[in-house]
């Protein structure tokens, strides 16, 4: 597996994927493992997860470096992410050891328990937009609840991905996690594998699919936070200039590569003229700070859903040209006139393109962004709380962000819909996910 910087085209990483083989050993090794590490007490694996946390951040710069490299994340991004990674690590570190079952009120002389444990073996299977900090929330919350883990990178960031999980499992039991670098072939096995319990997933939604069918087959359960194509609906009465600062940071950050970056937007036609020449400039000033995407098909997809819409009537207010020169660099984009049709409209384009569509009122732009295959995120920006509160209880998304376009406490979980996954990925509800409840009813003995 080859990978090339996305700035200069130069090759920064060669790796060789895993057999077959080696997919299968590294799984009885989790295997072998998971039973010693359920009996180790939780305050013990939540010591180990805040030895890990601390030497992730220790290397904070090494692997943000790897980082920029293989995906093209700004520097500062980068060290973000590492930093919300180690963060997580020390998050579950402490839920682990208080997440607890519930005793019932069964007959004076037994005992009734409902009692969490550990699901077995977890493959983690983690995207390259947002490596470290995607791949701890999954790895350490297996790891708090007493499962074992065998982790993929994504083949677009290897030395990323392996850096980290090496620093994590340096702090553990030989087999409590297990690293393997492949593409599609070595996750299909992780995914089809009958000695895996969870498979754990955030990546693209066809991906997705292929292992809930996979899971379907052995048992395993799913964990899936898959594409999005998220809305963003602008209402009457709102400012143009800040709801174009919005726009543009929710549709440009990380050069349109977050899983809830804004899709598609919906304008109320009270300030569409306002708004769209504010969001033009916004694209002029967001052109000097983004990145680039992460490889050369990336990019000639990202480009395929702006030349579609222009052949299809959208207009080009800014950007929408491949730039000369090394590297898979996109300017910022901003398209005007869409209609609910085009491609770029209806599925996830995953790079820094605003398709915006001019609606007549608040309903219409509701209707249409609640009418998508995909259910994963929203953002309204309004003056109306009235408004506010039918978007956030009518858009059937996993998290609904009103005048914000990003953002939230800490300790939110939520559940993606319809295409784009199931199961909660974040939070305490994902010990939850990696756990499974047992019933335990315990009667004393004849007298």
């Amino acid at each position: 597996m080859v990978v090339e910087d996305p700035r200069t085209g130069e090759q920064v990483s060669r790796v060789s994927p895993a057999t077959v083989e080696q997919a299968d050993a590294a799984v009885a090794a989790a295997r072998a493992a998971q039973p010693g590490w359920a009996r180790t007490p939780a305050a013990e694996r939540g010591a180990a997860l805040r030895a890990a946390a601390a030497a992730v951040r220790a290397a904070a710069q090494e692997l943000a470096a790897l980082n920029t490299v293989e995906t093209g994340k700004t520097g500062d991004d980068a060290v973000g992410g590492v930093l919300a990674g180690a963060g997580t690590l020390e998050q579950y570190a402490e839920l682990g050891p208080v997440h607890r079952g519930r005793s019932l009120q069964g007959g004076w002389a037994a005992t009734d328990l409902m009692v969490p444990g550990p699901r077995g073996v977890v493959a983690v299977l983690t995207p390259w937009n947002d490596p470290i900090a995607v791949a701890a929330g999954l790895v350490g919350a297996a790891i708090a609840t007493g499962n074992t883990v065998v982790h993929k990178p994504s083949e677009r960031c290897p030395r990323t991905g392996r850096r980290f999980a090496e620093l994590v499992a340096a702090r553990l039991p030989d087999g409590v996690l297990e690293i393997l670098d492949g593409g599609r072939d070595v996750g299909e096995r992780l995914a089809g594998s009958d000695a895996v319990d969870v498979v754990a997933h955030v990546g693209s939604s066809a991906t997705g699919r292929s292992i809930a069918a996979a899971c379907a087959r052995t048992g395993a359960r799913a964990l899936l936070e898959n594409g999005g194509n998220d809305p963003l609906l602008i209402d009457a009465g709102v400012d143009p200039r800040w709801a174009a600062e919005q726009a543009a940071l929710g549709a440009f950050a990380n050069a349109g590569q977050i899983c809830v970056s804004v899709e598609r937007i919906y304008v109320h036609r009270d300030v569409a003229e306002p708004f769209l020449e504010a969001l033009t400039g916004q694209a002029a000033e967001w052109a000097q700070r983004i990145g680039p995407l992460v490889d050369r098909r990336q990019r000639e997809h990202v480009h395929g859903h702006v030349v579609g819409a222009y052949a299809d009537g959208a207009r080009v207010l800014a950007g929408g040209e491949l730039p000369d020169g090394p590297g898979c660099f996109y300017p910022p984009t901003v398209l005007a006139d869409c209609a609910p049709g085009m491609f770029v409209m209806r599925e996830e384009t995953f790079g820094p393109v605003a398709p915006v569509r001019t609606v007549p009122d608040f309903d219409t732009g509701l209707r249409e962004a609640a009418d998508d295959r995909f259910g994963l995120a929203a953002s309204v920006l309004t003056t109306d709380m009235a408004n506010a509160q039918r978007a956030w209880r009518e858009l059937p998304v996993g998290t609904v962000k009103v005048n914000a376009v990003f953002g939230g406490a800490p300790g939110g979980a939520a559940q993606p819909r319809r295409g784009s996954g199931t199961g909660f990925g974040y939070g305490p509800e994902l010990l939850d996910e990696m756990t499974t409840t047992k019933v335990v009813h315990i009667a004393p003995p004849p007298a």
